[in-house]
């Protein structure tokens, strides 16, 4: 077993001293790692993990990338990162098993057809694939969908993304450590941040369990756990709270689902794998948990949700189930910072449901903010200051019914 993992990088010992250490092996840590060594030539970097990489959200996901968000902000960012796949696959010399499968997302409502039809103008100015389609067009992409009248929320028609699809989340996690080990980056797995030291307003040092490390430059990455990090260690307080995401997979089936699905009201989402495994997630629980725990509250869920859309889905087992934790801010967009609140200590977090589409462009806009010291024009919308100077960012502007089953309308 362990000759295989010399395949990915060597093993080297945790030195004293690093130009950068990264709290989380996940992706959007290992990709700026990844960055910061390819890109700008500096390799004196740490990965530091207290479990093992892709332990947190990077392998709790369904691994759907997109971009039709809705904001001028995120619309281009996350543009940018769904063109950077394909490139990362030969850069990395590894197949991250990206599958241009397309999104289908489905509307129950005349309100959701106009919600729609905005968000696919927005994405259109932004030259974005999108298009609106009526329920024949539906069916027609998917046969096996339920367009009749007689489910709880008739589909009134979809709206097309072309150019999303899925990748394999744990390929994505072993391609850029392999790369970033390439360049001399240290990952170290097994390892817990104990604490960050700070002096003059100064990032000076980080603790863990097994040394100290002196270093000017720290990179919280931590997903679920960053807001802890941020405020226990560096006294940091973010608005961010903690939301379990349960998902599941199905067994094997034959090819019949050949693009992403999903629908708000339903509160579901639904690929097949490459394996024939249809992959389903629904929304994040009302309440915040560091949990991972799955419930029989949501498997029935969607079992409902899935077999009212997917008739052909009804009598198949439910195989395998997992929860993640989603690092949600008040305004469904992430805080990514540096240098203003410490000099030296740099922030990526706040994810929610984003963080597996965003890490590769994240990344990469990110090791230039470390390594110049300069805040990239694609970053500066997502700073911390916009929650102090009240300029949320519009990704939740839509009003969205999550229904009594949950608790909560917003």
């Amino acid at each position: 077993m362990f000759g295989k993992f010399k395949i990915f990088w060597e093993k080297a010992p945790l030195k004293s001293s690093y130009d950068a250490v990264i709290i989380g092996g996940g992706l959007h840590g290992l990709a700026t790692a990844y960055y910061l060594a390819r890109n700008h030539g500096m390799k004196n970097v740490v990965v530091i993990e207290k479990h093992y990489i892709g332990y947190g959200g990077a392998g709790r996901n369904t691994a759907i990338v997109r971009a039709n968000q809705r904001t001028k902000e995120n619309l281009p960012f996350y543009n940018e990162g769904l063109k950077l796949w394909p490139k990362l696959t030969a850069e990395l010399d590894f197949n991250l098993m990206f599958n241009n499968c397309g999104n289908l997302n489905l509307a129950h409502s005349t309100a959701g057809i106009s919600a729609l039809r905005m968000q696919i103008a927005s994405a259109q100015f932004h030259g974005i694939k999108s298009e609106l389609l009526d329920p024949k067009q539906c069916k027609e992409l998917i046969p096996e969908l339920d367009i009749s009248d007689g489910i709880r929320y008739p589909i009134f028609g979809a709206m097309y993304h072309p150019p999303g699809g899925t990748l394999r989340h744990d390929a994505v996690v072993w391609g850029l450590a392999r790369g970033a080990a390439k360049f001399g980056v240290h990952i170290h797995q097994g390892t817990e941040v104990l604490e960050i030291g700070v002096k003059k307003g100064k990032i000076v040092s980080v603790e863990t369990g097994k040394g100290v490390i002196h270093t000017p430059h720290v990179l919280n990455a931590a997903g679920g756990y960053s807001a802890r990090i941020s405020f226990e260690m560096v006294g940091l307080r973010l608005p961010i709270y903690v939301l379990p995401i349960q998902a599941m997979v199905t067994e094997p089936l034959k090819p019949f689902l050949n693009h992403v699905i999903s629908s708000g009201v339903y509160h579901a989402y639904a690929s097949q794998s490459l394996k024939g495994e249809i992959v389903t997630g629904s929304h994040m629980d009302p309440w915040p948990s560091y949990t991972t725990q799955v419930t029989e509250r949501y498997i029935k869920h969607q079992a409902e949700a899935l077999t009212e859309l997917l008739p052909c889905l009804k009598g198949v087992k439910f195989m395998r189930t997992w929860a993640g934790l989603a690092d949600m801010t008040p305004d469904m967009a992430p805080i990514i910072d540096g240098n203003d609140h410490i000099q030296g200590y740099y922030m990526d977090c706040g994810w929610g449901y984003f963080g597996f589409k965003s890490a590769p462009v994240t990344g990469k806009y990110l090791a230039q903010f470390m390594a110049t010291g300069r805040c990239p024009e694609m970053l500066k919308p997502f700073t911390l200051h916009r929650y102090e100077e009240h300029r949320l960012m519009g990704e939740t502007a839509s009003p969205v019914d999550y229904g009594p089953e949950f608790g909560w309308v917003t």
